[in-house]
Formats: structure tokens, sequence, C-alpha cells
């Protein structure tokens, strides 16, 4: 999926952290190849039985993820939004995991939410977006 360019520069987390986000990126390109129905089974059968969440803990997650890949911290939003929502799953929650589209020009793009807001997004990008596909946890 190509959509929103996002470069973001942040401290370096933990080690520990690092290196679990580092697997979590490694698992999230893998599941990135699979079709979309394939990746939206995987992630609905990984969310099951998760806690909703928190904004920081998703955002936290979300900056582990782009310190731990150059990637990721690029236009990557699959295997990112991907890699947060498995670094999440870890903790033992799960962001609300979102694929969408936007038809004029056609573009697609990936991200989490937590606490109703979108985590590491502009809100205001997003907008034109429409969400074809959204993985929430415990379902």
């Amino acid at each position: 999926m190509s959509g929103l360019v996002t470069t973001e520069v942040s401290e370096r987390p933990p080690l520990g952290l690092r290196i679990t986000a580092r697997c979590a990126v490694v698992v999230a390109f893998g599941l990135a190849r699979l079709s979309p129905g394939g990746v939206r089974r995987v992630l609905r059968f990984l969310s099951a039985r998760a806690r909703p969440a928190g904004h920081e803990q998703a955002l936290r997650a979300r900056k582990a993820v782009v310190a731990a890949s150059v990637r990721c911290a690029g236009p990557w939003c699959l295997p990112r939004s991907i890699a947060t929502a498995l670094l999440c799953r870890v903790g033992g929650t799960w962001p609300d995991w979102h694929a969408g589209v936007c038809a004029e020009p056609f573009r697609a793009h990936a991200w989490v939410v937590a606490d109703g807001e979108p985590v590491g997004e502009n809100k205001a990008s997003l907008v034109p977006f429409r969400s074809v596909i959204v993985v929430k946890a415990g379902r």
C-alpha cells in the first residue's frame, strides 16, 4: 500500500522494546505480503481476547516500530501499522487497525486508532480515506 508519507524522528526506545519492535516489523513485512483477506483473518485471530489499546501505549509502540525500521519510518504504512498492532498485542492490547482507500486520486493507506484518535497520523490527512477493513480488539 502506498499512501501518506510520514517520516518520524524519535528518542531511542529501551533495548528490550527495540528488539521486540524489530521482531514485530519482521513479522509485519511477512504478513503484508498476504492478500487483504489473509491480512484481515490473521489480524482478527491475533486481536481475539485483547483489551483495547490506549492512545499512549499505541503511540509508544508506533515510535518503537519507526525507530526499529527505516522503511516503517517512511511510506511503508501497511507493515508499520501491522507492526504497531503486533507490538501492542505483546502487551495484551490491540488498537483498531484500519486499511482504507481514497478514490480520487486512488490511494491506499493503513493506520491504527486508539481511544478514537489516529495514532501518529495527521487526522486531517485521513479525512479522504474510507476504511474498508477494520480489526478491533477482542473480536
